[in-house]
């Protein structure tokens, strides 16, 4: 073999492993671009859904928390005319001190009073009572003022025990089956 016949051989030979080179390199860019698409496409569809995920949940949150306050001012609402209510009880009560049987309305509370702290007992009540009070009651009639909307106040005289009978007590301790009434 001629050195003219062994250079091409040898240059044939380089360019064959030249072209298998650059083809290699051609299909790994190719893989390169192709993995590189797909990982793209991956990465924005996961953002996406992240995206979405999160709108939702914030959407689900503010929902909820708009329902939450609807909630809390709809028991605000109910609770402000319950109050309102209430204190047209307490206002109708009031104007029970005026009608005709409100003297033997505390003579009963006065008979109440005496049978379950027995005697002596001091009985007060309001100043507009006074009169009545003092009739009803004898020496048990304390003088002494209550801030009061009717009924009477009865204890014994070491002021141990004393049964509240007043009309805001009673409305007091009976709010809720009044409220459950009302509502």
């Amino acid at each position: 073999m001629s050195l003219e016949s062994l250079v091409a051989e040898i240059r044939s030979r380089g360019q064959a492993e030249l072209q298998v080179i650059v083809d290699r390199r051609a299909s790994d860019l190719a893989n390169v671009a192709s993995n590189l698409e797909t990982r793209v496409a991956t990465i924005r569809a996961e953002a996406a859904k992240g995206t979405e995920a999160e709108v939702g949940r914030d959407r689900a949150q503010r929902i909820a928390a708009a329902h939450l306050t609807a909630r809390r001012l709809a028991y605000e609402a109910r609770e402000e005319r319950l109050e309102r209510r209430l204190a047209e009880v307490h206002e109708l009560l009031g104007r029970l001190s005026e009608s005709p049987t409100y003297p033997t309305i505390l003579g009963r509370m006065v008979a109440a009073a005496t049978s379950r702290l027995g005697t002596p007992i001091r009985i007060s009540g309001r100043t507009e009572d006074a009169a009545v009070l003092s009739r009803l009651a004898g020496k048990s009639f304390d003088p002494t003022p209550r801030a009061i909307a009717g009924g009477v106040v009865a204890e014994t005289p070491d002021g141990h025990r004393r049964l509240d009978l007043s009309f805001d007590e009673l409305l007091r301790q009976r709010s809720d089956a009044v409220r459950g009434l009302l509502a």
